[in-house]
C-alpha cells in the first residue's frame, strides 16, 4: 500500500487540529458552565494559563490586546475573577511597577480537579506509543503553532 502523499499528511494534520479546537472549546464550555464562568473568563483563563507555563505571565494589558476586549472591559473581567479566586494580581519580579496576573490558588484547584481526569485519558490513550512517535507529533504541534503565530501576526500586520 502506498504511503500518502504530503499534501494529503498536511491535510490530515490540519483536520486533526480543527478538530483539537473544537473538542478543547466544548470541553471548555462545559468546565465554565460548571464553575459559572462565561466564555470570556474561561478563555481569559487559558491565556493566563499558557502564559505562565510558557514563563512570561500576562499584565491585564497584555490579556485584554490578546482577548481583543476594550481596557474597561477586562478591567471587569479581571476583577470579576479576582473577586471568584480564579485569579490573582502579584507584582512582576523584573519589574516591581508592573502587575501581572497568575491563577489564584482556588483557580488551581478547581482546574485540577476538572481537568486531571483528561490527564488520565492523555496517558491512557498514548500509553503504546512510542516515544519517537511522541516526539514527532510534538514537533508537528509546535510547526502548527509558529504557523498560526505567525498568521496572527500577519492579520494584525499594517496593510502595505
Amino acid at each position: 500500500m502506498d504511503e500518502p502523499d504530503r499534501t494529503a499528511l498536511e491535510s490530515a494534520v490540519v483536520a486533526d487540529v480543527q478538530a483539537l479546537s473544537a473538542e478543547s472549546d466544548q470541553i471548555g464550555r462545559v468546565f465554565a458552565g460548571a464553575h459559572g464562568l462565561s466564555a470570556n473568563d474561561f478563555r481569559a483563563l487559558v491565556h493566563v494559563m499558557v502564559a505562565e507555563n510558557s514563563g512570561f505571565p500576562l499584565t491585564a494589558g497584555e490579556l485584554r490586546v490578546r482577548m481583543g476586549l476594550s481596557g474597561a472591559a477586562i478591567t471587569y473581567l479581571v476583577e470579576r475573577m479576582i473577586v471568584s479566586g480564579h485569579l490573582r494580581r502579584e507584582s512582576d519580579p523584573a519589574d516591581r511597577r508592573k502587575v501581572i496576573l497568575r491563577y489564584a490558588d482556588h483557580g488551581i484547584e478547581v482546574g485540577r480537579e476538572f481537568f486531571t481526569p483528561l490527564a488520565t485519558h492523555t496517558h491512557r490513550s498514548m500509553a503504546d506509543l512510542p516515544d519517537s512517535d511522541l516526539a514527532a507529533a510534538h514537533r508537528v504541534f509546535a510547526a502548527v503553532l509558529q504557523a498560526m503565530a505567525d498568521f496572527r501576526a500577519d492579520l494584525s500586520a499594517p496593510p502595505g
